[in-house]
């Protein structure tokens, strides 16, 4: 091997993906390498040219484009660029420019697709490293010409559940309830010939609204005239056609039979994990006052979600994931003009962020765990300013600061990790329902930055603790108590009576926070390692720990409450108003008032029981 090949080698083997390929495979790679170089401001892949080489920073820097010319990425050493044109029909997705004066290395198309074919390893690390950038990168317009190329089978998740004609509306919903559906292929006697489909919104218009006889045929009930897609048509197409049948469920054929059903929440969970929203554009800023320019982004994000009736789990998560990628965009920004942290730390997402469960009225709730080393009088005026750049930029960019002061920003929640190890103890241990009023949001708790593993093993040590200490969960219980449905003694709605939000109920604080708070002491209970209150609350089913069938009436109750506060926000949103939480019963329907009573009835059944489990001695 000549001395130049060597070098290569060298430099190979300093940079992943190739320092973990087998020494004989890296050595034949760095035979076949060629080296270009490019001036500062040169073109080096322009958008929809052949490309026939893997390219690789040798040294310089690299900006790498989307087609509309907004930076997507910028390289240095060691920095991969033209995988995606490879993987796709040898053509330039994104383009690429040397920032300065630049050295590539060239690996052909023939020796990546053998390393790609070859080595699990590599293909892994080039496939998660693409898909992961691109989520991050691309924005709605790039999301949308995806659908434009997605077939609607990526969206069949599930086997094809189907029903025969005969059978009754009874074993229909008995069915869509085993199988946890909200929609019913109908077929011909003993065939998969389609006849029609009964979906949620059929059972309740035409079959429980009219009191019609469950023991009938499902023919009588089932919708018969069908907008069909076939499976290798485009997902764009599939949105189209319920957009402009304003249908929910598209039944679709395969080679002339039923091959599955998707329905809108389908298409929305796609765009999601394709980075539909705002999230590209986050990790592009350079300053804070760019990122707090992304506001309305993030409004008109949460509106589409609201108006394509997107669920409340849907939404809020959505929204998590907007609110964590500001904080970690704050964070690398901080650290670009502080400089390195001089000590490791973990930047914690409290309450709802944490639990997955934001809407576009919140606060911030943060704190930073530091490692053991801290010292206060070397360390923590470098911590001080990083929390205040942080929390003064999520302020600008939409999220107040915590009336509590539940911030990083205040020393009490900027400390060690030994000390929040105490912290925890000392609340478990020796709990009293005062000590634990204003630190029960420190139990929802999720690592956004840094040393998360940290966040882990404190939740780890949480739920080990907190099984053993019935007063604890006793105390907790009582708090949750606290706030209560806004129920009076005939079942009429309590307003709130504080001037501004007169004849109104704040469906935050009366609402989702007393059912978040009463299924946390049940996940907390039973050791559920999970953050969200949906999910907290299917391990709580699980668990078997509640009242038969209560499960499921917690489950729609807090889904109608969060989606009411969720849409009274949307709309004020989409028209220019300051969204809030605080709903009029007056501007709901009768349908809506009547429903919510009974979820807030459930809520209400609910505390009573956290009452009775956990007794206060």
């Amino acid at each position: 091997m000549e001395i130049e090949q060597i070098e290569v080698l060298n430099f190979l083997n300093q940079h992943p993906p190739f320092n973990e390929l087998p020494e004989e495979t890296l050595s034949w790679v760095a035979t076949q390498i060629e080296v270009s170089y490019f001036k500062a401001g040169t073109q080096i892949l322009a958008f929809e040219q052949e490309i026939d080489a893997l390219h690789l920073v040798r040294s310089g820097a690299v900006e790498v484009f989307r087609r509309n010319g907004d930076l997507y990425n910028r390289l240095s050493e060691g920095g991969l660029f033209g995988q995606f044109g490879l993987l796709r029909q040898g053509k330039v997705r994104f383009p690429a420019q040397a920032l300065e004066d630049t050295l590539v290395y060239l690996i052909p198309a023939e020796v990546f697709n053998q390393l790609f074919e070859e080595n699990e390893t590599f293909a892994d690390a080039v496939e998660i490293e693409d898909r992961t950038r691109l989520r991050q990168a691309i924005s709605r317009h790039e999301d949308a010409n995806e659908l434009l190329t997605e077939r609607v089978s990526r969206l069949i998740k599930r086997d094809l559940i189907t029903l025969d004609k005969n059978a009754t509306i009874q074993d229909a919903a008995r069915h869509m309830t085993e199988q946890r559906v909200s929609s019913l292929l109908i077929t011909e006697p003993n065939t998969l010939k389609l006849a029609g489909i009964l979906t949620d919104k059929d059972l309740r218009i035409r079959v429980l609204a009219t009191g019609a006889d469950v023991t009938q045929p499902v023919s009588e009930f089932m919708t018969s005239e069908l907008f069909t897609i076939e499976h290798n048509q485009m997902v764009f197409e599939a949105m189209l056609l319920m957009l402009r049948f304003n249908v929910h469920h598209l039944p679709v054929i395969k080679q002339g039979k039923p091959f599955g059903v998707i329905a809108v929440s389908d298409v929305m969970r796609y765009e999601s994990q394709n980075s539909l929203f705002v999230v590209g554009s986050i990790f592009r800023q350079t300053t804070p006052e760019d990122l707090a320019a992304l506001a309305p982004d993030v409004r008109a994000s949460f509106i589409r979600m609201v108006n394509e009736d997107a669920n409340s789990h849907m939404i809020g998560s959505a929204m998590a994931v907007i609110g964590r990628s500001f904080k970690q965009r704050l964070l690398e920004l901080a650290e670009i003009e502080l400089g390195p942290a001089p000590i490791p730390y973990c930047f914690l997402a409290l309450g709802s962020m944490a639990r997955d469960e934001q809407s576009l009225v919140t606060d911030q709730d943060n704190a930073l765990i530091l490692h053991d080393s801290f010292d206060p009088e070397l360390h923590d005026e470098y911590f001080k300013k990083l929390a205040t750049f942080v929390s003064d930029g999520l302020a600008a960019c939409g999220y107040t600061y915590c009336t509590g002061d539940i911030m990083a920003t205040n020393p009490r929640w900027r400390q060690p990790y030994k000390v929040w190890q105490e912290y925890f103890t000392d609340w478990i241990e020796k709990p009293t329902p005062e000590s634990l009023l204003h630190s029960s949001i420190f139990f929802d708790l999720d690592g956004v930055w840094g040393k998360v593993e940290w966040a882990d093993q404190l939740n780890d040590r949480i739920l080990r603790q907190a099984k053993r200490s019935p007063r604890f969960l006793a105390c907790m219980a009582r708090n949750a108590l606290n706030r209560t449905p806004p129920l009076g003694f005939f079942k009429g709605f309590v307003m709130e009576t504080d001037g501004k939000h007169n004849n109104s109920i704040n469906m935050k604080r009366r609402g989702t926070a007393p059912v978040a708070d009463l299924i946390r002491v049940h996940a907390l209970a039973i050791g559920s390692k999970a953050h969200n209150t949906f999910e907290r609350l299917e391990d709580i089913i699980a668990a078997n720990i509640l009242p038969k069938g209560r499960g499921q009436d917690l489950r729609d109750a807090l889904e109608l409450i969060s989606i009411v506060r969720i849409r009274h926000q949307a709309k004020a949103a989409d028209l220019g108003e300051e969204a809030d939480n605080n709903v009029a019963p007056d501007d709901l329907s009768h349908f809506e008032r009547k429903n919510l009573k009974d979820a807030f009835q459930i809520l209400s059944h609910a505390q009573k029981f956290l009452r009775f489990r956990y007794p206060m001695h």
